[in-house]
């Protein structure tokens, strides 16, 4: 595979997590995920759900876990890549179709979410600042991405 484009997240806890992004596995939702943050959309938006020993969920503008871009939703994009810690995948609603800007980081290996949600990047550095976050649904003081970038792949 040929190296790929890496997405900075600038978190409030403290640092930086760089995800290397898969669009061998999901072109679509890496495409989505790369237009918004150059567009400066993940700028500032909070992690709504944070539950311990699982996942960390960000991406809706509101902070509400309600919401999304006002770009229409993407087709589900399903691979055999493993929930396992440090991947980065796109939540939706109960639609497998449904996913738009909202995505999660898991925590811990998750098999069973396997099949069922699209699998975008992993993590490659930077998940000591994941497991930082303030948890809750929301939590009270939720941590934010303070900025988003792109960094492209040497051609």
């Amino acid at each position: 595979m040929a190296d790929a484009d890496r997405l900075t997240l600038s978190l409030s806890t403290g640092g930086d997590v760089v995800i290397k992004l898969r669009s061998d596995l999901a072109p679509g939702h890496v495409e989505r995920i790369t237009e918004l943050t150059n567009k400066g959309f993940y700028d500032g938006v909070v992690f709504h759900r944070v539950i311990p020993g699982f996942m960390a969920q960000g991406g809706d503008p509101t902070g509400t876990g309600y919401h999304g871009s006002e770009l229409p939703n993407l087709k589900a994009e399903f691979s055999k890549e493993s929930h396992k810690r440090g991947v980065a995948s796109m939540a939706r609603s109960q639609n497998p179709d449904s996913a738009n800007s909202q995505f999660f980081i898991v925590t811990e290996n998750s098999p069973f979410l396997d099949n069922q949600y699209t699998v975008w990047g992993e993590v490659e550095s930077g998940m000591e600042y994941v497991d930082a976050l303030p948890v809750g649904e929301p939590p009270r003081e939720p941590g934010k991405i303070v900025k988003a970038t792109i960094s492209k792949a040497d051609a």
